[in-house]
């Protein structure tokens, strides 16, 4: 059986660095951090007081006020980011096939400031009045209503469902909606990631593991990829998501294609819960899982988009396992790590920096590595490498791998390349 091609027609997103692809990709290649002072609770009594959150959202001016009481943030950034990428793409939605269009998103951990406000409610006042639990509790709460809620707006009734993997869900997501596609199991589908686990039970959560950084003093240089000086990741929140499409199909109706997702890989490290392989086994089978999917050999890749979170294991072990499967390329290859910028958006993050990989694909220009200063060098990192430290690099990038790594082992990486004929 012949598979077919799947091809990217419609981008979009909200992240700490704007409400759209637009604006987020500006704030990307001027290296520009999300990182501040945490608004949506009180953080005094956290070790952590800082995150990258979306700034200045109101659902209300991309949302019916309605529908928007009852979703989950969470839901409410992926219909955001979903909306923009159909939008995007110039799809007639009453002539299309709605049948064969579906929704494939990655959730990390859904909606938990809405398990956390009806649990908080329901311990200070439920002994006395009784189960008092808003009717929109489980909507709001399960993970994959969102991409219940983008079917429902567009009537699109092909394959829909989340994948849950961590900090890989939407990478699953989009490699799992690449395969449906390609296996003629639907024309398109809508594929990306949402995440909004900034409350006091995310932050204090990630606290108690240590695996946040406590740079309180200088939020905007606290995510610093491959710096000696690292001293774990940044909480982020937001959305985005990629219209996938089969080739023939966007062909037919004279749709822009942005690239070509190649091929995707999936790992298990098999090794912690948290902690990723100390010789990075997981992270180099991922990568040699999605070249051989891809029909590609490591010399065709020219970018890698690194899991890079600013963690002291998981950094070194990612960098062994490129330098291991690459070898001499690895030189070569521009590697950077877009979570400088963004911070790490959890299960939103695949799809975010998959959209990265596909913008530096399409602009030929690689996004940088910020935050980081000479003398600030780790010894068990390689330098002769090029992570891109925090200038955006102008080359061709012929194709870019995206990589993204999840707590309990889970690996999952994309190749995304130039469309050709």
């Amino acid at each position: 059986m012949e598979l077919k091609r799947v091809v990217v027609t419609g981008v979009g997103a909200i992240t700490p660095l704007g409400h759209n692809v637009a604006d987020t990709w500006a704030a990307i290649l001027a290296g520009k951090s999300g990182a501040a002072p945490i608004t949506h609770f009180n953080t005094e009594k956290f070790k952590t007081h800082f995150a990258c959150e979306v700034k200045d959202f109101d659902p209300k001016q991309y949302i019916d006020r309605k529908e928007a009481n009852k979703m989950d943030l969470y839901t409410q950034y992926a219909m955001v980011a979903a909306t923009e990428a159909v939008e995007d793409t110039g799809l007639n939605i009453e002539q299309a096939d709605k049948n064969r269009i579906g929704v494939v998103l990655g959730v990390g951990i859904g909606g938990i400031n809405s398990f956390e406000k009806e649990v908080s409610d329901y311990a200070r006042t439920g002994e006395e009045l009784g189960p008092r639990y808003s009717p929109y509790f489980i909507p709001k709460m399960i993970a994959d209503i969102a991409a219940g809620y983008v079917s429902m707006k567009y009537g699109f009734h092909g394959p829909n469902f989340v994948t849950t993997s961590a900090c890989a869900s939407s990478t699953h997501a989009i490699a799992t909606a690449v395969d449906l596609i390609r296996l003629g199991k639907a024309d398109a589908i809508v594929s990306g990631g949402a995440e909004a686990a900034i409350w006091p039970t995310g932050l204090g959560g990630f606290n108690a593991m240590h695996a946040l950084s406590t740079r309180n003093d200088d939020p905007e240089g606290a995510s610093r990829p491959f710096s000696a000086s690292r001293d774990g990741f940044v909480m982020a929140e937001g959305s985005a998501c990629l219209f996938l499409e089969e080739l023939e199909h966007a062909k037919a109706r004279g749709a822009k294609i942005y690239g070509e997702i190649a091929g995707s890989g999936m790992s298990a490290d098999a090794y912690h819960i948290t902690a990723s392989h100390p010789e990075g086994l997981g992270a180099k089978l991922v990568m040699q899982a999605a070249l051989k999917d891809a029909g590609m050999q490591p010399e065709d890749i020219d970018y890698i988009n690194v899991h890079g979170t600013s963690t002291h294991v998981g950094d070194i072990s990612e960098v062994k396992a490129i330098q291991e499967l690459f070898g001499d390329h690895a030189y070569k290859l521009n590697i950077s790590s877009t979570k400088s910028m963004t911070g790490h958006m959890l299960g939103a993050a695949g799809a975010a920096e998959a959209l990265f990989s596909l913008l530096a694909v399409k602009e030929d220009v690689v996004p940088p590595t910020i935050n980081h200063t000479e003398g600030d060098e780790d010894p068990e990192i390689d330098y002769k490498l090029n992570f891109t430290f925090n200038t955006a690099q102008h080359r061709t990038v012929r194709a870019a791998l995206s990589n993204t790594f999840g707590f309990g082992g889970h690996n999952a990486c994309v190749i995304i390349k130039k469309y050709t004929e």
